[in-house]
């Protein structure tokens, strides 16, 4: 057998892309090999249609910001998403000033980001979570409004067909992003392309073993001629998506125990429509149905992919056993141990009114779908929308000391004890916060190297070790030097 690799990289999406990228920079003596089951790169959740994440800062999101039992509203969600949004934001500066990444257009660009919401008790939360947030560093700059003649200005086809007797409400920051973590994807592959990664698409890793001297045997099939490999790595990371829970599982740590994954699929009605999408430019976000989960707030995006804008709505929640798109109706009856299945059964005994929010979503027709859309959009034309489908979530369940097992709608890095072996699960912010995620598994992996590479960690992300939220003249040095790098200005 061929000596070990040092790093071997496990899917072809924007995490393992991130890391690879960051490992260059830190260790670029490094030997990382890349492996990715599908003939392209970021085709699963990193894809721009599947991916209903795009640019997460918490700026609109309104499940980022709960009421509390008191009346008052609850910001520190969205203060950490945002702040960790601008350390991914501060990489890509650097890369960009550094020729590694080309043209900051190809995947970021200035999008607005509003929040929308109609009803009494609707607009008095939108008039709290402004106050709550408009004084904050992060968050300098938003704007609310209740007149229709305003918000019509931000958004021209909000407004027209509306009922001018309903109460309405929204915000606007005009520092909102949209980023297509597709492209981002590929071009981070390319630059550790040119710099000796190997790429290895087509290659699924079918079973991962820890050896006796520490190291880890990952049995590789490559999917076009059906021929098995074998190859040894210091360090695995398991950035698969929903493939990410079967693998930790086949590698047999002990950290993987209680965890399940419960996948929830979805669509989008999307226009390309030249005349519909020019006359509108924002992110817009509205308020969750009862009972449904964080990822199902719907929104009206304004999508630029490969230089072409299009506008996306949604999502609609749906249900399909596989963890990936392009997996296996096999994936969750497979992914049930004896460890995890008293956490399923008791998120599935918490969780009810997910499941009536599930089924009425699979039972709806087209016509009560477009409905929806034109809650945002009241003069919608059938005829410019068609339904897409969306890539696969997998939200995290995990163990609970008291609940017995809690639905988690976030992201979570499991790692092994030592260091040696690390993935990530769950979905939401996902991918807007990639660069503090591999921050973390650097963290908890390398966590003797960490002094070494500080300076160089420093150079990339300058706000390193300081909150943005404490300071607010950091805070604007930082979002304002990005945005000029970045060409978001």
């Amino acid at each position: 057998m061929n000596p070990p690799i040092d790093v071997a990289l496990i899917g072809g999406g924007i995490m393992s892309a991130t890391l690879g990228a960051l490992l260059k920079q830190l260790e670029p003596d490094w030997r990382i090999e890349v492996y990715e089951r599908l003939g392209e790169l970021g085709q699963e959740s990193s894809n721009p249609w599947n991916n209903a994440g795009t640019g997460h800062a918490a700026l609109c999101e309104l499940n980022y910001t709960p009421e509390k039992p008191d009346g008052s509203i609850d910001i520190t969600s969205a203060v950490k998403v945002n702040e960790q949004f601008q350390i991914s934001r501060q990489f890509w500066s650097f890369l960009v000033s550094e020729g590694v990444l080309p043209e900051p257009q190809s995947f970021i660009n200035p999008t607005p980001h509003m929040s929308f919401v109609w009803g009494e008790k609707n607009v008095e939360y939108l008039r709290k979570r402004y106050e709550a947030l408009k004084d904050h560093p992060l968050f300098a700059g938003m704007e609310y409004s209740e007149d229709a003649r305003v918000i019509r200005s931000w958004a021209p086809v909000m407004i027209p067909g509306r009922k001018k007797s309903q109460p309405i409400a929204a915000t606007r920051t005009t520092a909102g992003t949209d980023v297509d973590f597709g492209a981002l994807t590929r071009e981070l592959f390319a630059y550790l392309k040119a710099n000796g990664v190997g790429i290895n698409k087509n290659h699924a890793v079918r079973n991962i073993k820890k050896m006796k001297d520490g190291t880890w045997r990952l049995s590789v099939n490559n999917e076009v001629g059906l021929t098995p490999s074998t190859i040894q790595a210091r360090f695995v990371f398991v950035g698969a998506g929903g493939g990410a829970l079967s693998l930790l599982q086949k590698s047999g740590i002990k950290e993987i125990r209680g965890f399940g994954g419960f996948p929830v699929s979805g669509q989008f009605l999307r226009t390309d429509n030249p005349d519909v999408v020019a006359r509108h430019l924002a992110k817009v976000y509205g308020k969750a149905a009862v009972g449904s989960p964080p990822m199902s707030v719907p929104h009206l995006d304004t999508r630029v992919v490969d230089g072409k804008a299009s506008l996306m709505f949604g999502p609609y929640a749906g249900f399909s056993p596989k963890f990936l798109k392009k997996g296996s109706i096999f994936d969750l009856p497979f992914s049930v141990r004896p460890h995890n299945l008293w956490p399923m059964l008791a998120v599935a005994r918490d969780n009810f009114d997910l499941v009536k929010y599930l089924i009425a979503q699979l039972t709806a027709s087209k016509r009560k779908k477009f409905e929806a859309l034109q809650e945002f959009f009241p003069e919608a034309d059938p005829k410019d929308w068609y339904f897409i489908t969306a890539g696969q979530r997998v939200q995290v369940i995990k163990r609970h000391p008291e609940k017995g097992g809690v639905l988690q709608f976030g992201t979570e890095v499991v790692a092994a004890e030592d260091g040696s072996i690390a993935g990530l699960l769950g979905a939401s912010p996902g991918a807007s916060t990639a660069v503090p995620i591999m921050l973390d598994v650097l963290q908890r992996c390398f966590p003797e190297r960490m002094s070494r590479w500080e300076p160089a960690l420093v150079r990339m992300i300058p706000s390193r070790g300081k909150h943005l939220s404490d300071d607010r003249a950091l805070a604007s040095r930082t979002v304002n030097s990005t945005a000029d790098a970045l060409a978001l200005v």
